[in-house]
């Protein structure tokens, strides 16, 4: 680690990595990653579709604000990927629409 890295002038000491499932896909996460840095991380860019024409979604503005970015996460629907801490064993799906049941 340099002497300039952030972890060392925070005198952070990050513990070791773990994966969630996306959609079947093993995700590698860091701990107190977001789903949505994971997923940026493992080059997924889009998770959710518009409920009126299908249009993919993913993060916009990434404080949980505007709701793009919606997933389902151990089958709960409507979970902000951007503010949603991922946690090992997790398992995450794309989401259509806003997720409501029919």
């Amino acid at each position: 680690m340099s002497r300039r890295s952030p972890l060392r002038l925070a005198r952070a000491a990050p513990g070791p990595g773990f994966t969630f499932t996306f959609d079947g896909r093993d995700i590698p996460a860091h701990p107190g990653q977001s789903v949505a840095a994971a997923l940026w991380s493992a080059g997924v860019l889009s998770w959710r579709t518009t409920r009126v024409d299908g249009a993919p979604r993913g993060v916009f503005c990434g404080i949980g604000v505007c709701f793009d970015c919606l997933v389902t996460v151990n089958g709960s629907p409507g979970r902000r990927a951007c503010v949603t801490v991922a946690h090992p064993g997790d398992v995450v799906t794309p989401q259509a629409g806003t997720g409501e049941l029919p």
